[in-house]
């Protein structure tokens, strides 16, 4: 019988499965806000989400070896609080009100390209042709999923995840800097910690939907605080750690589509034709502008020419030539 005690698993497998936990969990969010965000209402979950997440984090922070941020990175950390997490949450929770799961995750997908946007505009990255070709087939593929369900027009709710889109875009670059001094883990515990820093205030407006919400709902909050926030950070940072960046992006390519799979199994939302379409035009516009150049560069890059083959030894010929004269 095997002792589990002495049981090595490989060091690449185990980084494949913190993948694979982070696309399902992350993917999970959207159909868990889906069903809890009526009841618990737009700042109730985003409070309960956050706090259990916080929680969740903080306890973890001495095995995981999260430090105190410095005073001097106070600014970018409250930054990253307030768009990252207390502004996504609220805007997400918000939309899905009256937007599928599924057509959620497809427009969040797109977040990539303002972060794009914001390092070319700020810390000066060069923006290829491939980025820009991309980028408007990112677009064109959520406009596509965004007037799929609305007859031509854009939606205040389809608009209003779009924003939460944006302030996603927003969070990534800010936390650039970040990333240079602190782990991935540390920063999203910091900015867990900021996000119910700024929704506390506003909890006396979501009372009386915590205090009426069903037992699914606050089942569903409490899942989104451990698995998708809390779990799938530890475990994104075990993966970013592990594998190159190019990777590890690619892996979120995959939300989209296990998104829709759950929120199928879980909520018996169907996709529509146009919004599988406009979801596979947005990978592939997303996947183009982050991977695009990359892909490109190693296509171009020139091959190290072939190895002349050896001149034959004419030493011992010679030689012998002399000895026969």
């Amino acid at each position: 019988m095997t002792d589990l005690r002495t049981l090595r698993i490989p060091s690449h497998a185990l980084t494949v499965l913190a993948g694979a936990v982070v696309v399902v969990s992350w993917a999970s969010a959207f159909p868990a806000i889906r069903l809890a965000a009526p009841e618990l209402g737009v700042v109730g979950l985003s409070l309960v989400r956050l706090l259990v997440a916080a929680v969740v984090l903080l306890a973890l922070a001495p095995m995981t070896g999260v430090r105190l941020p410095a005073r001097r990175d106070l600014p970018l950390v409250i930054a990253c609080g307030v768009f990252g997490m207390a502004a996504y949450q609220v805007l997400l929770n918000w939309g899905e009100l009256h937007v599928p799961a599924g057509t959620a995750s497809i427009i969040v997908a797109a977040a990539p390209l303002v972060s794009i946007a914001i390092a070319a505009g700020v810390f000066g990255e060069r923006l290829t042709i491939v980025k820009i070709a991309g980028s408007a087939v990112a677009i064109a593929g959520v406009a596509l999923v965004s007037t799929a369900r609305s007859d031509v027009s854009v939606t205040a709710a389809v608009w209003i995840v779009i924003a939460a889109a944006v302030v996603q875009g927003i969070y990534h670059p800010l936390t650039k800097p970040l990333l240079r001094r602190y782990t991935g883990l540390e920063v999203a515990t910091y900015g867990m910690v900021v996000g119910v820093l700024l929704t506390v205030p506003f909890a006396g407006f979501a009372w009386h939907d915590m205090a009426t919400a069903d037992g699914s709902a606050w089942w569903s909050a409490v899942y989104l605080g451990v698995v998708p926030s809390a779990l799938g950070f530890v475990m994104w940072g075990y993966t970013v750690a592990r594998v190159p960046v190019a990777t590890s992006t690619s892996l979120l390519y995959l939300v989209p589509a296990f998104a829709i799979l759950i929120a199928y199994v879980w909520l018996g939302e169907t996709p529509n034709p146009a919004e599988l379409l406009g979801g596979i035009v947005v990978i592939a516009g997303v996947g183009s502008v982050t991977l695009g150049d990359r892909l490109l560069a190693r296509i171009r890059r020139p091959q190290a020419p072939l190895p002349e083959p050896p001149v034959p030894e004419q030493v011992p010929i010679l030689r012998h030539a002399e000895k026969r004269s």
